[in-house]
This record gives C-alpha cells, structure tokens and sequence, in this order.
C-alpha cells in the first residue's frame, strides 16, 4: 500500500474513509468539539477545522466511507480549486495531513481520524499565552473517560436491544459507527449480540420439561 502525505492533481473527488486509531479515538477529541475550536484552531487553521468538520458530518453519514466532490467541498469552504497542485483546497487537505489529521492513500483516497489527539508540548508552545494558560488549566481539570471495559459493555448491550427490535446485522454495526464507538468495538458487540443470543436459545432447548403425573393414576 503506497501512502503519500500530499494529495496529487488532477481528481476531481476523493474517496473518504475513516482512519481508525483505538487510543485516539477515545482519548482525542471531535474535531466539532470546543476544544478543537480554541485550541487546534491556531494550528490547523480555520480552513482545515472547517474541511475536518465536514467530513465527520460526512463519515457521520456514511461511517463506511464515501465520495468526496472537491469542486464542491472548495465551493462550500469559500476557497479555490484553481492552480493544480497548488489549490487552495489541496492545501488544506495537505495542512491537515502534516499535522497527522489525514493521510492520503494513493492519488485519490484520504484517511480522516475522527477525533483529533490534545496538543503536544511543541504545538501548545505555539499558542498565544492566554490559550497557553487555557490549555494548561484545561489539563489539570479531571476528565471522565469511559474505560475500554464500560464502551464494550456499552456497545454490546445496544447491539443486543437492536437485533431484538429485529435490526439485521450490517444496521446494527453502521448505527453503533453513528454513536462513535471504535469499528473494531462495534464489530464485536455485533459477534457477542448474535453468540448471546444462541446461547439463550441453546439453553432455553435444552430445558427438560417436569413430568407431572396424576393423583388418578395408580
């Protein structure tokens, strides 16, 4: 698998795709969340926040992946798509793969994270003071992070409620990608669903009815 950290003109769509991570994505943050805001803002830039928020829109919609018109991306961001390799719209997706957002798979694909990782020591340096001092504050607020345990609990319990409700399998997966739980998460929840619900029935057949016999009978 070839992987370049730059798109490559001509193409006139991308095809998008989600770029799993198990740490990052509990650990990182929404690139529509507030943190993202204030404080990836000055790093990224406001052109690649906005590119990064359409795509999790998108990726929302579509957790498999889907096609991405560049024409009408730059249309929707306010930048262009003249200059070839150089257009502003590359650029963007360019800044955001630098700053490990994306990466570009070939010519024409793009991994997207869905979640963004806090700021390094390096980038916060590059904050002006007041969001320095805001950062440092937010870092020593305790954060509620569910654990991997509670998330697979969490994941099984919905996959389970949702083939019950008679949901088949590929349904099941895509809405659990809808609540932002990890592929490889919502995958699992799927298998155990479908084993737990085996074994119920396993059980449940293998019951051995009593006997009951009458006070007629001599």
């Amino acid at each position: 698998m070839t992987l370049t950290t730059e798109p490559v003109f001509p193409t006139m769509t991308f095809a998008v795709e989600t770029w799993s991570d198990p740490v990052i994505d509990q650990l990182g943050h929404d690139p529509r969340s507030a943190y993202v805001e204030k404080f990836w803002l000055p790093i990224l830039g406001p052109s690649s926040v906005w590119l990064l928020r359409r795509l999790a829109d998108g990726l929302d919609r579509h957790p498999e992946g889907f096609e991405l018109d560049l024409v009408e991306a730059a249309q929707s961001l306010g930048v262009g798509m003249r200059g070839g390799r150089n257009a502003p719209l590359l650029r963007t997706f360019e800044r955001c793969c630098r700053f490990g957002a994306a990466r570009m798979h070939g010519s024409s694909a793009i991994f997207v994270r869905r979640r963004l990782a806090p700021l390094t020591r390096s980038q916060t340096e590059r904050l002006p003071e007041s969001l320095r001092r805001e950062h440092e504050q937010w870092l020593s607020q305790p954060r509620t992070v569910p654990s991997f345990e509670q998330m697979q609990h969490r994941a099984r319990t919905l996959a389970l409620s949702m083939r019950q409700l008679g949901e088949d399998n590929t349904s099941v997966e895509r809405q659990l990608h809808r609540w932002r739980f990890h592929p490889a998460v919502a995958h699992e929840a799927v298998r155990w669903a479908i084993a737990h619900e085996l074994q119920t029935v396993t059980a449940s057949n293998s019951v051995i009815p009593r006997t009951f016999v009458s006070d007629d009978v001599a």
